[in-house]
């Protein structure tokens, strides 16, 4: 299954970043939650992965946003019937080599208690928690986690 960057401005991948949403939704109100939209994610500062499966289909996404030289993850998502692949450990390769070829020296997220899938693929991608950066606000439906990425 590839994962490449594409733009974020395609049909199938706007049915991923609403499932997304749909899922968040779920999970957090909306002032707990920290979403980029479209026009955001297609700025020239933001790579953006997306996964396909063998027919092609995409089935996940994710972004980074670089700002100098640190770069924050965004909107990373994989339908349930595509985790446990590998998919996610690629987009975050995929990612972060583009961020690094972007001047980017750290990544940042912002995600919430309730993800814990997430936050253990986090953790065991390298990522460590931090506090509040940029400006997030200290919240209890947060959790920051920063790494950081080689010269």
């Amino acid at each position: 299954m590839p994962v490449t960057l594409e733009s974020p401005d395609q049909p199938a991948v706007i049915t991923l970043i609403a499932e997304l949403d749909a899922y968040q939704d779920t999970l957090y109100p909306p002032e707990a939650r920290y979403a980029l939209d479209l026009t955001a994610l297609k700025q020239p500062n933001v790579a953006f992965a997306v996964a396909r499966d063998a027919a092609g289909q995409a089935v996940g996404c994710a972004a980074v946003v670089v700002d100098g030289s640190r770069g924050e993850l965004k909107r990373m998502y994989l339908q349930p019937a595509a985790r446990g692949q590998g998919l996610a450990q690629q987009m975050m390769q995929v990612l972060e080599t583009a961020a690094a070829g972007m001047g980017c020296r750290q990544l940042c997220l912002e995600t919430g208690p309730y993800q814990t899938e997430a936050l253990a693929f986090y953790a065991r991608a390298g990522f460590v928690r931090r506090g509040p950066f940029g400006s997030y606000p200290d919240h209890p439906l947060s959790v920051f986690m920063e790494k950081r990425l080689a010269a």
